[in-house]
């Protein structure tokens, strides 16, 4: 009963039943970590109290919550020029008919929001629906296209250190740091980069069983005209689109010269904002558009910091890994097991991978740590059980995102056809990869 009552479970799982009880998160997370707080015997306000705490643990994540909100604005931006739109008009013209030139291009454009042009979901509700007439005469399965689109948004960022890559990195990188203090622990972005291509693979065998096998089957769906969406529009590339062109080179510039996507991000935006590919009037509206897209996650990412701070500053997760350690009698198989199942939990209420690292690595560096992971075990685990809840968590950015287009002409259902099939095709590869990965490592 005693262990019931520890701060940090009692966080996690209330965090987890606000949230699946579809609370805000940001709510959830609040309240949450003022329990947590409260339970372990921290004062309200004052020295070493639950405020300062949360005050303190924002710095840690304020870095990704400017990046986010910059590259919200500088998505938003490009959808400004109107840039995506033509090129969902120029992959249609392009694809001939062969859905799997279509899913290969669709499958591209994503890992490129990741990675290279970091703009994240921004490019769906603009680029898709214009495709989905062309994809209805495939009698494309769009659960298919679904799991491609998720893909493309998860595994680049889990294994390539650019773009959001390289702040999933960071978080995973520093937290592991700060939480392995008292063991000397010290991992980079190389070593993360090295152990999580395993993931990766794992996330591409699920892929390739859902478009070959699974999905595979043609699909009928009734031809909706969505209005906005013509088939005659110019697709002359402008003035303003070749601004934009030109910013998205400064970007991946400026990212792989200084490895900052505030400072990229921010390049890219005076590139766009000087030679005027967005007007003067405009640009408030863009950083309006910016802070609606990506400011929500922005903030989750700072509140998460200060509720990993809370945990830790409670001082009860030392007696929560001592617990957990009797529990798995020693036993790394069912350690790693556990570990990968706490982290579903966990992500699945929350709905962001980026955001419950710091939430997650409270727990599981010192648990690692005692259990005898080593430092790479420790990152494929903690990878793998963060990325978890982002592929089937209704409240992800990875099914939201991919629900927004392919359910513009209302037939497309978010968990049925995106969160269930992303889920059984992704979650599952990720848990036999971690656990397995981590014996080996």
């Amino acid at each position: 009963m005693e262990n019931l009552l520890n701060p940090v479970i009692v966080a996690v799982l209330l965090l987890c039943v606000l949230c699946l009880l579809k609370v805000n998160v940001l709510l959830s997370m609040l309240v949450s970590l003022f329990v947590a707080g409260l339970i372990g015997g921290l004062p309200l306000v004052g020295d070493d109290s639950i405020m300062s705490s949360v005050i303190a643990g924002f710095s840690g994540n304020a870095e990704t919550a400017l990046a986010y909100v910059l590259l919200g604005t500088f998505a938003s931006a490009m959808a400004y020029t109107g840039i995506t739109e033509i090129l969902s008009k120029k992959i249609a013209r392009a694809v001939g008919g062969n859905k799997w030139i279509l899913i290969g291009i669709l499958l591209v454009i994503a890992c490129a929001s990741q990675n290279i042009i970091p703009i994240h979901i921004a490019y769906i509700p603009i680029l898709v629906p214009p495709l989905l007439a062309m994809m209805n005469k495939m009698k494309l399965d769009r659960r298919g296209v679904a799991c491609t689109i998720a893909f493309g948004h998860k595994a680049p960022y889990i294994a390539v250190p650019m773009g959001f890559g390289l702040i999933f990195m960071g978080i995973i990188r520093d937290n592991i740091n700060d939480n392995a203090k008292d063991f000397g622990w010290k991992v980079s972005v190389g070593d993360i980069t090295a152990v999580n291509w395993i993931l990766a693979v794992a996330m591409l065998i699920g892929l390739a069983i859902a478009l070959f096998v699974t999905y595979r089957k043609p699909r009928e769906y009734k031809d909706v005209q969505l209005e906005g969406v013509t088939e005659t529009e110019d697709l002359t590339l402008k003035y303003q689109h070749w601004v934009t062109l030109a910013a998205i080179v400064v970007v991946v510039a400026l990212q792989i010269k200084f490895g900052s996507l505030p400072v990229a991000a921010l390049g890219g935006l005076l590139v766009m904002f000087i030679f005027q590919a967005v007007k003067p009037k405009d640009i408030d509206e863009q950083f309006q558009g910016g802070i609606k897209l990506m400011g929500f996650i922005a903030f989750v990412m700072l509140v998460a910091g200060g509720f990993a701070t809370v945990l830790k500053n409670t001082g009860a997760v030392n007696d929560l890994v001592t617990s957990a350690i009797s529990l798995m009698g020693g036993n790394k198989w069912i350690a790693a097991t556990i570990i990968t199942l706490i982290g579903l939990l966990v992500t699945m209420g929350i709905g962001t991978s980026f955001g419950t690292v710091p939430v997650l690595a409270v727990l599981y560096v010192p648990l690692c740590h005692q259990m005898g992971f080593s430092p790479a075990a420790t990152i494929v685990l903690m990878s793998a059980a963060a990325a978890l809840g982002d592929a089937g968590s209704p409240a992800s950015d990875t099914t939201l995102g991919p629900t927004s287009g392919l359910n513009a002409d209302g037939q497309h259902d978010h968990i049925w056809d995106t969160c269930v099939p992303t889920f059984l095709h992704f979650n599952i590869p990720l848990m036999i990869a971690a656990i397995v990965a981590a014996q080996f490592l």
